[in-house]
């Protein structure tokens, strides 16, 4: 698999298709919000056959703090460790390097991002959040 942070090789049909149906995060996130998402991100897509089979974006003030979200390899090409070489890169990015924090969101892969470093909050009792889990279908309500 190639992997790349040019934006302008992301396949927005594939990335967009993959989160509204079937990621467990943002399923039925409208793909303006995927756009936007997009533009304000650093982000890696993952490439067989110039075809983009996987994806993973990060948010960052690229001196303190990171957010890595959205990752995915497509189900059928799961299993042959695509999803370590796109984490290696994100990892190995030059502007994600020296961050005092650097944070993700995760009901499966734990062990995937523990091999990279990742634990469970080490004072969850100081973090705090705002989480609208349903936003999307609120969205969809309305249209």
């Amino acid at each position: 698999m190639e992997i790349s942070h040019d934006k302008s090789r992301l396949q927005l049909d594939v990335i967009h298709r993959f989160l509204s149906t079937q990621s467990t995060w943002a399923i039925g996130i409208p793909r303006e919000v995927v756009e936007r998402s997009i533009a304000n991100s650093l982000c890696f897509g993952g490439y067989e056959n110039h075809q983009q089979i996987a994806f993973a974006r990060v948010v960052s003030d690229y001196a303190t703090f990171a957010y890595l979200m959205d990752v995915f390899v497509l189900p059928e090409h799961q299993g042959r460790r695509h999803s370590l070489q796109l984490l290696k890169a994100v990892f190995g990015h030059p502007q994600l390097q020296g961050l005092r924090r650097f944070m993700l969101t995760s009901s499966n892969a734990r062990g995937l991002y523990q091999g990279f470093g990742f634990r469970q909050l080490a004072n969850p009792d100081i973090m705090m959040e705002i989480n609208v889990p349903d936003i999307y279908a609120k969205h969809m309500t309305k249209i």
